[in-house]
């Protein structure tokens, strides 16, 4: 990727998919960080070498790709700051920011601009990430392709086609890594009454949960299939998953996500108005 990437904000989202950046080879001398101080700046041009601004119209000036990653509150006053100069560099937009619907950042930067949406989560600061994109009708196939290449630096990359889907995608990967940390939270709690040391406990669950992610992503099988594999008639693993499907497992889960969602689009009119 020989592309002039800068990104508007350098907090922790910024940070990781700049080191997945150069880790993949792009040249540290082509991207630039702002922020509005130079001393949140200063760990982050040392670790990686990477140019730095506190001037974020002059930040984009030689720009290909403008990441935005400040928060969703802010944003609107930073686009009105940057309007005129992303009108005049006309720069890939690549949002970050959650909740604010590509229409109503395009409108702040002036219009007429290639944007697009982006939600990763969280495992991408580890770079095994998940991220669920959108692009507006002004992004080219080159500017889809290096949208793809940047957020591939922290993990997968799936393009949706409709705006709205990312509010499932917000369900499924964006906020789901709270998911898993609550079944780890609940697992560790009953290991600890079965007996196990809480410590014990934690190792054990958080590492099956890892190699069954890895058989998961790794086999030609479904989840329902290799979920059938563990489970031997009359056993123990088969008793386990009756319960959870008598307790209405699947519907928890699902309701979960459609309250995700909906808070989702709730926050985007929010935002949206403000």
């Amino acid at each position: 990727m020989a592309s002039k990437i800068t990104f508007i904000g350098a907090g922790n989202m910024a940070s990781a998919i700049i080191g997945g950046l150069i880790e993949s080879g792009a040249a540290p001398s082509d991207i630039t960080a702002t922020a509005p101080n130079e001393s949140e700046l200063a760990a982050l041009k040392q670790r990686l070498g990477i140019n730095t601004q506190t001037d974020n119209n002059a930040a984009i000036e030689q720009a290909d790709v403008v990441v935005l990653a400040v928060k969703p509150q802010i944003m609107h006053d930073v686009c009105d700051a940057m309007r005129d100069s992303v009108q005049q560099q006309a720069p890939l937009i690549i949002s970050i920011a959650a909740g604010l619907d590509a229409d109503t950042i395009d409108q702040w930067l002036g219009g007429g601009n290639a944007l697009v949406r982006c939600m990763p989560n969280t495992p991408s600061l580890v770079g095994i990430g998940a991220s669920g994109l959108y692009a507006n009708a002004a992004v080219s196939d080159t500017q889809r392709t290096l949208a793809t290449q940047l957020m591939e630096a922290v993990g997968i990359a799936e393009w949706v086609d409709d705006e709205h889907l990312l509010d499932a995608v917000t369900a499924v990967s964006g906020s789901a890594p709270a998911y898993f940390f609550l079944m780890f939270e609940a697992m560790e709690e009953a290991a600890v009454k079965l007996g196990l040391p809480a410590a014990t406990a934690r190792r054990l669950a958080i590492q099956t949960a890892l190699g069954a992610a890895t058989m998961a992503q790794t086999s030609d099988k479904d989840p329902a299939t290799l979920k059938q594999n563990v489970m031997s008639p009359g056993g123990t693993t088969e008793r386990a998953i009756q319960h959870m499907e008598d307790a209405q497992l699947r519907t928890t889960i699902a309701d979960a996500m459609q309250a995700c969602a909906d808070r989702a689009q709730a926050m985007a009119k929010e935002l949206s108005a403000s």
